[in-house]
């Protein structure tokens, strides 16, 4: 849910550089990837950037209210 609703609001804005560092990033754990989008684990140094930034703002995620 968290890596394909950041997917489905952000990719059709990426560069092509972007869209590579968005397709390594798949490659690590679903655990990894959560804690660093939350912010309980800093990010590797390889996707700092705004890419990841943008997913730390976990306004893409739905909330049911």
């Amino acid at each position: 849910m968290m890596i394909g609703g950041f997917f489905d609001r952000h990719s059709s804005s990426w560069s092509a550089d972007e869209r590579t560092q968005f397709a390594e990033l798949l490659d690590e754990q679903d655990v990894d990837i959560m804690a660093w989008a939350i912010g309980t684990q800093p990010f590797p140094e390889r996707y700092r950037g705004e890419l990841m930034q943008a997913m730390q703002q976990l306004d893409y995620l739905p909330i049911a209210r």
